[in-house]
């Protein structure tokens, strides 16, 4: 059996990983970087998939820059696609508030204002609200009952009426 037969053979120990590590990530991080908006994942992936090949690639480094690579290209495509869908279906989406003439009331205002409330009474009142679900629905998605559900709309409309300086109907 000749030498390079043996490196194959031998099996990613964790003092290899963690000088790899320490001598390439940054390096792999700056390169995945041009491709994509989360390269600290790709390069761990990359990681990852290097301690479960068996046998180890023969050139460890380029093989990781081409991991690497294949991974950020991809999770760019992904990003752009993923925004280019949102772009379109937002600009189908009606917005949040409808202007009328009978209110001042600016869109703008209304939904900077939902958007200061805590996660959790937002995510309620655009459920029922513009989603149309019942709170027994809500409850479900949340994970909380639907008297809970309920509680926290009508603490999320009282705080948006505060914000906003709304009288209540």
């Amino acid at each position: 059996m000749n030498s390079r037969r043996r490196r194959h053979d031998i099996a990613m120990s964790p003092e290899l990983l963690g000088r790899l590590i320490d001598q390439h990530a940054s390096a792999l991080v700056l390169y995945a970087r041009q491709w994509c908006s989360g390269p600290e994942d790709i390069v761990q992936e990359a990681f990852l998939k290097l301690v479960a090949q068996k046998p180890l690639p023969t050139r460890i480094v380029p093989w990781l820059y081409r991991v690497v690579r294949n991974g950020a290209l991809s999770a760019g495509r992904a990003e752009r696609r993923r925004r280019n869908h949102e772009t379109a279906a937002a600009q189908q989406m009606a917005t949040w508030f409808a202007a009328t003439e009978s209110t001042s009331l600016d869109a703008e205002t209304a939904a900077r204002a939902l958007q200061g409330l805590p996660l959790d009474q937002r995510e309620i009142i655009v459920a029922h609200l513009w989603g149309g679900l019942t709170f027994e629905q809500i409850a479900e998605l949340v994970g909380c009952s639907s008297s809970s559900a309920h509680r926290f709309y009508v603490a999320g409309l009282t705080a948006l009426r505060e914000r906003l300086r709304v009288p209540c109907p």
